[in-house]
């Protein structure tokens, strides 16, 4: 029997967009799109940024590649922002100094892990607007000398630390004749030093020092009156979103949603993270 070389052309497309493509096309009607997908890369070991979970309470959302979960702020941040989109949200777990690599070479399409938005970091990626604002503070044992300080000098000669390349490690040198040890990799890595007794300060912001106090009540949050704190710019306390050099689609679809949020939003969902961070729970 003949065949008509219309469908015989018709069928031969047909398969070579179903091998080529992720997309699933009816070529005998009509066409579905591929799910969009929003892939966000964080360290999930930041509370109360981002900690990772074994179970997918509280909201938690599944870490890909892994039997894990991820919570915490900027998670929350992160479901609002897929969600106006109309996308999945799909986490991946990524070392600190690994993020700003993984936004550039397009393996994740966002970095929202409490970074942030400075002159040397915009050099490499892009930014949204700020997701949040956190003064530096000092975080130290309550039962310490430190502990009395009303301001940064009055933390004269303490040992500190912070995390590795964070603004905070930089913000030590503020502190007079301080005894700066090397910056350690994690956030519970930091508090592990300061509670074992290796250091006697930490300098962070402030969601990190009251989610460690949260935990751990034997740890004080050192904030000081205006003109006795830690010296800082607007770019050492503004938390923004990295994304991919000349994305402005994306920067500007995420900037729609956080322009829509007050200061009052961001504080009740940073609470709300403070509040389930797993150390709370032990």
């Amino acid at each position: 029997m003949k065949m008509n070389l219309k469908k015989i052309l018709k069928a031969a497309v047909c398969a070579g967009l179903v091998a080529a493509t992720a997309l699933t096309v009816g070529c005998g009607g009509g066409e579905k799109k591929a799910e969009k997908v929003l892939k966000v890369g964080m360290e999930c070991a930041y509370a109360p940024y981002n900690w990772t979970q074994t179970k997918a309470d509280g909201g938690a959302v599944p870490i890909a590649g892994t039997k894990e979960f991820a919570a915490g702020y900027d998670v929350m941040i992160a479901k609002k922002l897929a969600d106006s989109m109309g996308a999945k949200l799909e986490i991946h777990k990524i070392e600190w100094d690994g993020l700003p690599p993984a936004v550039i070479s397009g393996k994740i399409d966002a970095a929202i892990a409490g970074m942030s938005i400075t002159a040397k970091r915009k050099e490499t990626v892009d930014f949204t607007k700020p997701y949040y604002y956190a003064t530096v503070v000092g975080l130290v044992r309550a039962d310490s000398e430190q502990a009395t300080a009303k301001s940064v000098e009055d933390l004269r000669g303490a040992t500190a630390t912070s995390q590795l390349n964070t603004i905070w490690y930089d913000q030590i040198d503020q502190v007079p004749d301080v005894n700066k040890l090397p910056a350690i990799d994690t956030v519970p890595g930091m508090i592990v030093a300061l509670e074992s007794g290796k250091v006697n300060l930490i300098v962070t912001d402030i969601p990190t020092a009251k989610a460690a106090v949260f935990a751990n009540p034997k740890l004080k949050v050192l904030t000081f009156d205006e003109g006795k704190g830690f010296k800082t710019s607007a770019e050492d306390v503004e938390i923004g979103i990295a994304v991919k050099k000349g994305n402005k689609e994306l920067v500007d679809a995420m900037d729609k949603v956080l322009t829509g949020m007050s200061l009052a939003d961001f504080e009740k969902l940073m609470d709300d993270a403070i509040k389930n961070q797993p150390l709370a729970k032990e």
